[in-house]
């Protein structure tokens, strides 16, 4: 084989693994959390997955479920649900999400809701950036983000673009519908 085929071959295999890497670029996803402290802290994308395979739970959450398996949502990189279904009817209770989201995911919020009598009453965010400028626009948003939640409804919530963070706008909104079908009464 000469070099130019030899070096023709190994662009032909760098594009395909970037193609590969690339298919799901900017597809936000959003798992239940176990605790507060979840989330990513810099460590790899794929620990970050590992991290994120537990199921949220409510603290006080008074409906009988009977079951007390779910499915992990991380485990499908196309899930982006909860194996509960949503009802419209919550359970009040804190509940908290992992939102993942970037060109191969490498950016992440952790989403601590409070629902009470079916309202959103607190909010916090916690960012996980890959990047100075992810950083910027997940402070921003968690600055923004009370404004435009706390008081409202959890059916139907949902947030436009936030302080200028579409991406980050876009997981949150990805967590609060696995937050809905967390805290759906069954």
């Amino acid at each position: 084989m000469s070099t130019a085929q030899s070096n023709a071959v190994k662009v032909i295999a760098l594009s395909a693994a970037s193609i590969a890497l690339l298919s799901a670029c900017g597809e936000p996803k959003a798992t239940p959390m176990d605790d507060e402290y979840a989330g990513n802290s810099g460590e790899s994308v794929q620990s970050q997955e590992e991290k994120s395979k537990t199921d949220g739970k409510a603290s006080g959450d008074t409906a009988d479920d009977g079951d007390a398996t779910t499915k992990n949502h991380a485990d499908d990189a196309n899930s982006t649900t909860s194996s509960k279904q949503d009802t419209g009817n919550y359970a009040d209770g804190d509940y908290s999400v992992n939102g993942q989201y970037g060109p191969v995911g490498e950016d992440t919020i952790d989403v601590q809701l409070t629902v009470k009598d079916q309202n959103v009453t607190a909010v916090k965010i916690v960012g996980h950036p890959f990047t100075s400028i992810s950083k910027k626009h997940q402070n921003d948003f968690a600055k923004a983000v009370p404004d435009a939640v706390v008081g409202k409804p959890l059916k139907d919530l949902k947030v436009d673009k936030l302080a200028g963070a579409s991406w980050t706008s876009e997981a949150f909104n990805k967590a609060l519908e696995v937050a809905r079908q967390e805290a759906s009464i069954q």
